[in-house]
């Protein structure tokens, strides 16, 4: 409708708006952080010319976030599109928290002992790009290949049942994608922290990356919330793949370019020393395991402080994985009223554009966030903010569940079935705890792997613990999420 394409124009606008004044006040507070006085200083020059640096070295985590946002706005409801049932959608994602406790460990461990020529983050950052660009192509042209491996032949405005092959095509690029994510982020979360040691603190370097994370998801979103793709791009339609899977392509085909370019800033800007290979004479000779043997022996002797970061972590990711799984397809069921494949395709659609929307909204709350965590964690501590964002999370989902209960009348199918659209009011409401909750998700990407980053800084001198800390911390991360999968899904399965 013109009033939805005007709505979706203006949060484009704002987005692009948003992440400009974003970027304006992180070199403001940069200055205030770090120059201090006047501007034309040489001292506080080099310092702002040095934390501008470090902000273009994290671009890359700007062009993964990007491809991650586009994963949560719009994957789950693809899947179901080509047949996968809405109950096993959450076994698809279970990769995520695999590849968290196989890769981020084995890849952080070597990354600390990487003695190649253009640093220890780096080449495993260039790898991963790599495979995250051929896995995107996989998953957007799922459709199109799923049909030339044997999927049916009708067309896709007419087809209702399920498309195995191309089902199978997105699963396997979907886990590669999963895999490769986790290959980079750790390396970039550790090279932030190697880059900001000393003269900025780990809190400015994890700042930055989640201010990158920020304009990433708000760009991401954009582009998940457009429904023009096809339109402007009509060769991306075909008899397998119709509107909805053509806005996916395109959408994944801009992460590709995003991700190459930011990539090259960062493989160019980050300067990362070589390592001797004396330092690491040590470990020479190790094999895989002893990625896993330090990373649970680490475990074993955590110091108490890296317990509660743990602790916390563990129990604040229980209550965020659903959402992350489930945010804009809540949006298409249950405030749209609408299914994904059948006569109510389109309303589901709809309402899963008006998920990324919110997505967006959110993001742009997560960039202004960032630029207060660092002074709020100096004033109130990083405990007392951590806390104060997990009551946040309390509050906003315990009101997310209760919009739910009243749009579908108390989940009464017989109710809604002739429920075509949202109820305005109910839609509002959904907006605005979705823009709410970047403000604790700014919190949840930034200070428990600063306080990771400290904890280890106060041990080490090298950085070169760096990259194993990420990995004991992904342990918390991870191990709640299959338990939250697994359990949960296997008693869904049994009633359905």
């Amino acid at each position: 409708s013109s009033s939805g394409a005007s709505a979706m124009e203006d949060g484009r606008s704002d987005a692009k708006e948003a992440s400009m004044i974003e970027l304006a006040a992180s070199l403001e507070k940069v200055r205030q952080i770090e120059g201090g006085g006047d501007g034309n200083n040489v001292d506080g020059n080099k310092k702002l010319w040095g934390l501008l640096r470090l902000f273009m070295a994290c671009m890359v985590s700007g062009g993964i976030q990007y491809g991650w946002a586009l994963q949560l706005s719009l994957l789950s409801p693809y899947s179901q599109t080509l047949g996968i049932p809405h109950q096993y959608v959450s076994l698809t994602w279970i990769c995520g928290p695999i590849a968290g406790f196989v890769v981020q460990p084995i890849v952080g461990y070597y990354s600390d002992r990487c003695t190649a020529r253009m640093g220890r983050r780096r080449p495993f950052i260039l790898v991963g790009c790599i495979i995250i660009c051929v896995s995107v192509l996989l998953i957007g042209f799922s459709a199109d290949i799923g049909r030339a491996l044997g999927d049916t032949k009708e067309h896709c405005s007419v087809s209702t049942g399920p498309r195995w092959a191309a089902a199978a095509i997105y699963i396997v690029g979907f886990w590669f994608l999963d895999f490769a994510n986790n290959t980079v982020q750790g390396p970039a979360r550790a090279m932030m922290a190697d880059l900001s040691a000393g003269n900025h603190g780990p809190n400015v370097g994890q700042a930055v990356f989640c201010l990158w994370m920020a304009i990433g998801n708000v760009l991401g979103y954009t582009a998940g919330a457009n429904g023009k793709w096809h339109e402007w791009f009509p060769w991306l339609k075909s008899s397998a793949c119709c509107d909805a899977c053509a806005n996916l392509k395109g959408a994944f085909l801009t992460a590709v370019l995003l991700i190459i370019i930011s990539m090259t800033v960062t493989m160019y800007l980050a300067g990362e020393k070589q390592l001797d290979k004396a330092d690491v004479q040590a470990a020479s000779g190790r094999g895989c395991l002893s990625a896993f043997g330090d990373l649970f022996k680490s475990l074993k002797n955590l110091p108490p402080s890296m317990f509660k970061v743990l602790a916390v972590t563990a129990i604040t990711w229980l209550a965020w994985f659903p959402f992350f799984q489930y945010d804009t397809d809540w949006m298409g069921r249950e405030i749209y009223h609408g299914v994904p494949q059948g006569p109510k395709a389109s309303v589901y659609d709809a309402g899963v554009r008006e998920g990324a929307i919110g997505l967006l909204l959110s993001s742009i709350t997560l960039g202004a966030t960032s630029f207060l965590i660092p002074k709020l964690c100096r004033k109130l501590t990083s405990k007392v903010v951590w806390s104060i964002s997990n009551f946040m999370v309390f509050g906003i989902m315990t009101a997310m569940v209760v919009v739910g209960l009243i749009s579908t009348k108390g989940y009464n199918a017989a109710l809604t079935a002739n429920l075509t659209g949202p109820d305005p009011k109910l839609k509002a409401i959904a907006l605005t705890l979705f823009a709410l909750i970047g403000i604790p998700q700014a919190v949840l990407f930034s200070v428990p792997w600063a306080v990771a980053s400290e904890v280890v800084a106060a041990e080490e001198d090298d950085g070169q613990g760096q990259g194993l800390a990420i990995g004991v911390l992904n342990i918390a991360i991870v191990v709640p999420q299959v338990f939250n999968l697994l359990p949960w899904q296997l008693d869904r399965q049994a009633v359905c």
